[in-house]
């Protein structure tokens, strides 16, 4: 027992240093136990639950020390051998080879961020610094005429002719205005990321939340997967007509392919070289893949006028599809065109959300600006020109209808004029359609999936391992078995455009309207339940409820595209399904901001990305305003240590057992 009463000081003193009397004096001197812990008055297990807890755990003697109650001993050292046994518990699991095997296999993360922050940050998610912001405007420039020609684009006049009843100048003239209000979007959404330089996901935390942003974004990825598979099997169809025309017997080659598989031997051999040709290039980072795109932008053209001239030269003309009048005429014609026009948005809408994973690595805003706005149409136009007149000219050569698709003309050459002058032409064009595959893969599907992934588990995916798990996935799903046999599957894909209207109609909403181009680009990779990104639990409502009604404005038409009979007037709404459904949840979402205000907003146009450089993600690297750290704990070099808050508590003294294990 502790002396009482006047006692000697010697021996006081001698008592309060010793370690088996006074176990609190000597765990404070322990490296492996916080001072804070220590003295902390949580009871142990060993305390009794009928035991009642003594609010006077110190007494005074007439010297005026405190002296600690016995009570106060057997709980603190109580305490401190579960803290000891739980750091054994912690140290055998790290060192086991489970867990060295895991740590391994995680990304690069700026050191010091909490467990938290692991799930929202690495080093591909952060903001670009400016060594990494190598795109400057010619890139942009390259990089969209590369991605302009493509066999899809070569192809959107073919159903405004065929079956909207449209001239080949009504058509044309669709693909502009398409492609133009395209280019405004897809402007829109740069600006954020040339500004702040981050990419969609990043962007998507202040319009939906910290972990409301994980929807969006799995939904994209999911989509990024497919197109990959599909895009795939087109680049396939691509390298058969390359083999074809270097060995003709290519086309008899014996299937040993079940038929249950969807497809024959050939066709898959052609998928999968190309399938494996592609992954080199999602090795790259996004900022030096800008050369994949400058070489495409040199072959590619070339490629597209010789065919260009070739399929003139060869028909002796352009064909008789340039001469023949429009059939549609009045509301017909009009609606017509509407559809054309949304034929052209929809082909783009997927990259009208992705572009700030590029635009991020602009040196400023202006080159990610008018390199778009004007590259965009001109581009996308030119290439459907071509395919205009080629497939114009496919009706004079072969006396039939003419052959919309770019590959399929290229093999009845091949079957008709096996010449081994045609055969090189034949091969290099496709080729040219080869890359322009691969490019447009990596743009659209690549890239998107590895930001996206990267975004659902940063701590063990980034952008290249997101890339080759999208390349995994698109493999797996058999595309041949999607495009030949669900015709309701490709028209999805191709109304894909009404969830990504509504995604971009709330963050253009919030970032033009509402905040006027102020971010607090710190919070946005903060779980702190203080941050103003945080909204409810992670969640913006005001950013679901937009985005819902964005879609159901369009879910009773996207019903009827898929063949259930509906209204007329739902069939109409969606004809106008992408600016349906972003003026719908645009609108939206600006009004319930206005009834009910979010935080971190501007009254005025002030964007502060020129302050952006080395951005540290660590709570309290820049001021003292983030030195509570919500309950988070902070992973660090040698090992788990609790948060700030956490001491706090412990040294207030928890109540009972279930708050001790809380703070353990």
């Amino acid at each position: 027992m502790p002396p009482s009463g006047v006692g000697d000081a010697i021996e006081l003193q001698q008592y309060q240093n010793s370690p088996s009397r006074h176990p609190t004096s000597r765990i404070a001197e322990d490296d492996d136990l916080p001072q804070d812990i220590a003295t902390a008055g949580p009871s142990g297990p060993l305390r009794e639950e009928s035991e009642p807890l003594l609010r006077t755990d110190v007494s005074s003697n007439s010297t005026g020390v405190h002296l600690t109650s016995p009570l106060r001993r057997r709980r603190t050292s109580s305490y401190r051998r579960i803290y000891s046994a739980r750091n054994g518990i912690m140290e055998k699991v790290k060192s086991s080879k489970v867990a060295q095997f895991v740590d391994k296999l995680a990304v690069d993360s700026e050191p010091g961020l909490t467990h938290t922050q692991l799930m929202l940050a690495n080093f591909d998610l952060k903001p670009v610094e400016p060594a990494r912001r190598q795109w400057r405007s010619w890139n942009f420039v390259g990089f969209w005429i590369a991605d302009s020609f493509n066999i899809n684009t070569w192809m959107i006049s073919s159903s405004m002719i065929t079956a909207s009843g449209l001239s080949w100048w009504q058509s044309w003239i669709c693909v502009w205005i398409g492609y133009s209000v395209s280019a405004c979007f897809i402007c829109l959404t740069g600006r954020i990321g040339a500004t702040y330089h981050i990419g969609f996901p990043v962007v998507g935390r202040a319009s939906f939340g910290i972990w409301g942003s994980l929807w969006p974004v799995f939904n994209r990825a999911a989509m990024a997967c497919i197109w990959y598979g599909v895009q795939s099997w087109i680049g396939g169809n691509c390298v058969n007509i390359m083999i074809r025309s270097i060995w003709m017997s290519w086309n008899d080659v014996p299937n040993s392919m079940p038929a249950s598989s969807g497809t024959n031997t050939r066709d898959f051999a052609s998928f999968f070289i190309f399938w494996l040709c592609s992954l080199p290039a999602i090795w790259f980072p996004v900022h030096k893949i800008r050369h994949l795109f400058t070489v495409k932008a040199y072959v590619v053209p070339v490629a597209g006028l010789g065919f260009f001239i070739w399929a003139i030269v060869k028909a002796h003309g352009i064909g008789p599809i340039v001469k023949q009048p429009g059939t549609a005429h009045g509301s017909m014609l009009a609606w017509g065109m509407i559809n054309g026009i949304m034929s052209s948005i929809a082909n783009f809408a997927t990259l009208i959300v992705n572009d700030p994973d590029f635009a991020r690595f602009a040196r400023k805003p202006s080159d990610a600006l008018w390199s778009q706005l004007f590259t965009i149409p001109i581009g996308f136009a030119v290439t459907s020109f071509i395919g205009i007149i080629v497939s114009s000219s496919s009706t004079v050569l072969y006396d039939h209808q003419p052959i919309w698709n770019p590959l399929d003309l290229l093999s009845t050459f091949l079957d008709h004029e096996p010449t081994s002058g045609a055969r090189v032409a034949i091969f290099f064009i496709a080729f040219a359609f080869a890359l322009a595959q691969l490019g447009t893969n990596i743009a659209a599907n690549s890239v998107s999936a590895g930001t996206d992934m990267t975004a659902l588990m940063p701590r063990y995916i980034n952008i290249r391992r997101g890339g080759y798990v999208c390349a995994a996935v698109g493999l797996a799903m058999c595309p041949w078995n999607l495009l030949s046999t669900s015709n309701q599957f490709t028209t999805y894909l191709n109304a894909y455009s009404v969830f990504l209207s509504s995604i971009a109609g709330v963050i253009i909403s919030d970032y033009y309207f509402v905040r006027k181009g102020y971010l607090q680009i710190r919070d946005l990779y903060s779980a702190q339940k203080t941050a103003p990104y945080y909204y409810w639990w992670g969640f913006n409502w005001r950013g679901y409820t937009a985005y819902i009604c964005g879609i159901l404005i369009n879910v009773v038409g996207f019903a009827g595209a898929v063949g259930t009979p509906v209204p007329i007037g739902a069939t109409y709404v969606y004809n106008l399904n992408f600016f349906g459904g972003f003026i719908v949840a645009s609108g939206t979402y600006y009004l319930l901001s206005r009834f009910f205000p979010i935080p971190a907003t501007s009254d005025h146009w002030m964007e502060v990305g020129d302050e952006i450089t080395e951005v540290s993600l660590v709570y309290g690297a820049h001021d003292s305003s983030d030195s509570g750290f919500d309950d988070e704990s902070t992973a660090g070099g040698a090992g788990h240590f609790k948060s700030a808050k956490d001491y706090e508590a412990a040294d207030e003294g928890l109540r009972d057992r279930k708050a001790m294990q809380t703070a353990l």
